[in-house]
């Protein structure tokens, strides 16, 4: 039972690329009217006139008043956002000793307060409504620890536990807050991380490849489009008693 999304306005934060593209393709193919929101508003455009989404608006998820505005215009265009996927996020690697508070600071204000800043917007509409899913693009890093991410992986662990206090909260509203767990995903982020091992430890790109895979027992990157089938189940009919779950896509890992 994957149907319940036709109709409803689906709001898809980073959904330009990578894994929110993904996503916002797969509710839009569904029925959905889904407005794409990022930083990069050529990226943005170019995916609508690709076919993905029914419009965007740009602001950076750190900012809650941009947020605030950028919801606005949407809700004018396409009504209430009744599906939230908050997909925006961003990763930096360095050992502690080299991790200062500034970089604490930006993982916290991306990774959390990126799912914070619209999930307060739109919860309340949504409970009032009866009907609302929240969706956090969290990583196995919110699962487990991996050395020399120690910022990325505190802040992912927060937004796990922000969508089980939620919701708790408005369990009884017809609203759903999860969260999916991709582990190491075929995106531009990951292509970036192959660029830095490479950088500093001289390996070859197919030996840095092998060292992520070797984290997923089926020894692949996932694949965007598999994120985006399980976020497109949770918000289906046949997942409305899902809620407060991280669930891992992960091929077995943690």
């Amino acid at each position: 039972m994957t149907g319940g999304v036709e109709g409803r306005h689906a709001l898809v934060t980073g959904g330009g690329r990578g894994i929110g593209r993904a996503v916002a393709a797969a509710l839009t193919g569904a029925g959905a009217r889904v407005t794409l929101l990022g930083r990069d508003q050529a990226g943005l455009d170019r995916a609508v006139a690709e076919g993905v989404g029914a419009g965007a608006v740009t602001a950076d998820v750190t900012d809650a008043d941009a947020v605030r505005a950028a919801l606005e215009r949407a809700q004018e265009r396409h009504g209430p956002v009744d599906i939230l996927i908050a997909n925006a996020g961003a990763a930096v690697s360095a050992p502690l000793a080299r991790s200062d508070e500034a970089l604490f600071r930006r993982m916290l204000d991306v990774n959390l307060m990126g799912v914070v800043h619209p999930a307060r917007l739109v919860a309340g509409g949504m409970a009032e409504r009866g009907y609302g899913r929240i969706i956090a693009v969290a990583s196995t890093a919110g699962l487990k620890g991996y050395p020399y991410v120690s910022a990325y992986c505190a802040a992912k662990h927060a937004v796990i536990g922000f969508v089980r206090a939620l919701a708790l909260e408005i369990a009884a509203t017809g609203v759903t807050v999860n969260a999916v767990c991709p582990g190491f995903t075929d995106t531009d982020l990951v292509a970036q991380s192959l660029d830095t091992i490479t950088a500093k430890t001289g390996r070859s790109r197919e030996e840095a490849l092998k060292e992520l895979v070797r984290h997923n027992p089926q020894g692949r990157l996932i694949d965007p489009a598999e994120v985006a089938e399980a976020v497109l189940w949770l918000c289906g009919a046949g997942a409305r008693s899902v809620t407060g779950q991280a669930i891992a896509v992960a091929g077995g890992e943690v």
